[in-house]
């Protein structure tokens, strides 16, 4: 009797050492996603500091792009007003926030002025930093919540969930098709790296032979050289080729399988 009450009491203590273990584990991981959040947060104030600043810069060089600079202001104001909503909504604030300043920024090409604006240069660096360091918290942050909502619906982790009332957290989502853009890569300009060689090109009035032949140095006129006749052993000081020339004997006979004298023709003498 002792040793089944032994034994009750020990799974009751291995539970309750699994349940703490499971909620404090739970709790540690939604304070996470509240700390990246806040990381996120303080680059879109951040962000809402440099945007007033960048467009009295633009407007100084292009005062009648005035549509602009009031869809700008309007929407940074709108992602200022919801500043305490979850972050499925101010994921889609951001989103067209981020819109109306890059059609801001395709409207600036048309002024080399402005792009050589040393203050506008400066802002220009600085927002764009401030972009990629967001990016890099949504990430982490997009991360925590996965791995939150995972344990959440998993079993048997989603016993303490709903026990204790731990509820699926939202991602920081973006909509903006610029970014999830796939990039275009050309291909006209791959031959042109610095260290490639083009592939060599046909002489005029050459007949293509499906392969590529290469240019031998050496030769002015771009082809291979002429390879060098079968050569009988000629005379001393005198080389001799074979077959022979039209109208001269060759010296020395001519070499084994090479064919006989056709009638009406001199035998092969050996001499000239």
């Amino acid at each position: 009797m002792t040793l089944v009450i032994v034994i009750i009491v020990a799974i009751v203590v291995i539970l309750a050492i699994a349940l703490m273990v499971s909620y404090n584990r739970f709790v540690k991981q939604r304070n996470l996603i509240q700390e990246s959040w806040r990381q996120i947060d303080v680059e879109l104030h951040r962000r809402y500091d440099l945007i007033p600043n960048l467009v009295e810069t633009v407007r100084a060089f292009a005062a009648h792009e005035r549509h602009v600079f009031e869809e700008v202001a309007r929407l940074r104001t709108q992602a200022v007003n919801v500043q305490g909503a979850p972050p499925e909504q101010r994921a889609a604030a951001e989103s067209e926030l981020s819109g109306a300043l890059r059609q801001m920024m395709i409207s600036v090409e048309a002024y080399p002025q402005l792009q050589s604006n040393q203050n506008f240069l400066n802002l220009q660096r600085e927002l764009t930093d401030t972009e990629d360091r967001i990016a890099a918290g949504r990430r982490f942050f997009n991360a925590n919540v996965g791995d939150y909502n995972t344990r959440i619906e998993a079993f048997p982790s989603n016993l303490i969930a709903n026990s204790f009332k731990f509820e699926k957290a939202g991602y920081f989502e973006v909509n903006d098709e610029q970014v999830r853009s796939v990039p275009q890569v050309s291909f006209g300009t791959i031959g042109s790296v610095a260290g490639e060689q083009a592939p060599p090109q046909m002489q005029p009035g050459a007949q293509s032979s499906g392969q590529i032949q290469p240019q031998i140095p050496g030769n002015e006129q771009g082809g291979y050289p002429q390879p060098q006749i079968n050569q009988y052993p000629p005379q001393q000081g005198q080389p001799q080729q074979y077959p022979p020339q039209q109208g001269q004997p060759p010296v020395g006979g001519p070499p084994a399988g090479a064919p006989g004298p056709q009638d009406g023709q001199p035998p092969f003498t050996g001499s000239h």
